[in-house]
């Protein structure tokens, strides 16, 4: 039986672990996921959910801060792995570990290689606005995201996703790629296909800047920030000199917008007008609808809600 060792740490590495455990021919010896770390307001100590759901299955954990530290390394040795399988594991893996297994290290990635190369993919497409993306099947390399490609699926991303719907749709996609492929890798003649590096595109871990909303670009492109950013971080504005969260966000008809001077010449970040269907604020090109909301401290509540409650006037400035 081939022995493998899984490494990840969110949500979207867990159908690939569960695919694995349900299968006769691997034996699962252990799993590698990041350390606990504080989250909530109470910052409170937090399992990682694949660490999580591997302690329900019975399954020891491994939790090394760093990767690259030789005992970390030297314990995964101790495994004896004959498959290392990853899948949004955190942590480039070194040399020393990449050698371990005989039949390699495989990673499950979120995108369609060779773009979006790097932590945040699935969160970048959408961002970026694509029509579509997708999950690779690949081989480990010593570079970021860099090794030969075994096999990929496209799925198409839709004006109604969010980054967490993708995760979600990608998480399974990945799970179905890798158990399909995997009578491959067992017999050691999985396909490679190296990358075209001048094709690659970067996808980093965001930042507070990139959950910064700025009024300036086009309604399109606030759109597609608010959704990459939905239900993680969340985009965010500043109101009143405090944090506004944008959890919601339309891009409406603009038929009434051209026939308002006023609307026109207002600056980017503006509030237009407010109402029933939401807070309407001028963009570089038009204008957007916040539909869904969250002031600092507060719960998150549809716009319409907090702007009758704030009475919130035209002409208030976002930014």
């Amino acid at each position: 039986m081939t022995r493998i060792v899984f490494m990840g740490t969110p949500d979207f590495a867990v159908p690939s672990l569960r695919l694995l455990l349900e299968r006769e021919d691997v034996e699962v010896v252990a799993v590698v996921s990041q350390p606990d770390r504080p989250k909530g307001r109470k910052r409170e100590l937090t399992p990682p959910p694949v660490k999580a759901f591997a302690l329900e299955r019975g399954l020891p954990v491994l939790q090394p801060e760093r990767m690259r530290a030789p005992e970390a390394v030297e314990a995964v040795r101790e495994l004896a792995p004959d498959l290392v399988v990853t899948a949004a594991y955190g942590q480039i893996l070194p040399k020393s570990l990449l050698d371990i297994p005989r039949l390699g290290c495989v990673n499950v990635h979120g995108s369609l290689l060779p773009r979006y190369r790097g932590g945040a993919p699935i969160q970048r497409s959408v961002i970026d606005g694509e029509k579509s993306t997708g999950v690779t099947l690949m081989f480990m390399a010593e570079g970021l995201d860099t090794g030969d490609m075994i096999a990929r699926v496209e799925l198409p991303i839709t004006d109604d996703d969010t980054s967490g719907t993708m995760f979600d749709k990608l998480s399974v996609a990945g799970a179905e790629l890798l158990g399909e492929w995997l009578p491959r890798l067992i017999a050691g003649d999985a396909p490679r296909e190296p990358q075209d590096d001048t094709l690659s595109t970067y996808a980093p871990n965001l930042t507070r800047d990139d959950e910064r909303l700025d009024f300036g670009v086009s309604s399109r492109q606030l759109f597609d920030r608010v959704r990459g950013l939905s239900p993680m971080a969340g985009a965010f504005t500043v109101l009143g000199g405090e944090v506004f969260k944008v959890w919601g966000i339309a891009v409406p008809s603009e038929a009434d917008f051209k026939l308002k001077a006023e609307w026109q010449a207002a600056t980017p970040g503006t509030v237009l007008d407010s109402g029933a269907f939401g807070i309407r604020v001028r963009s570089g090109d038009g204008s957007v609808v916040l539909t869904e909301v969250q002031p600092a401290g507060k719960k998150r509540l549809s716009a319409a809600e907090y702007a009758r409650g704030a009475r919130l006037a035209p002409g208030t400035t976002l930014g």
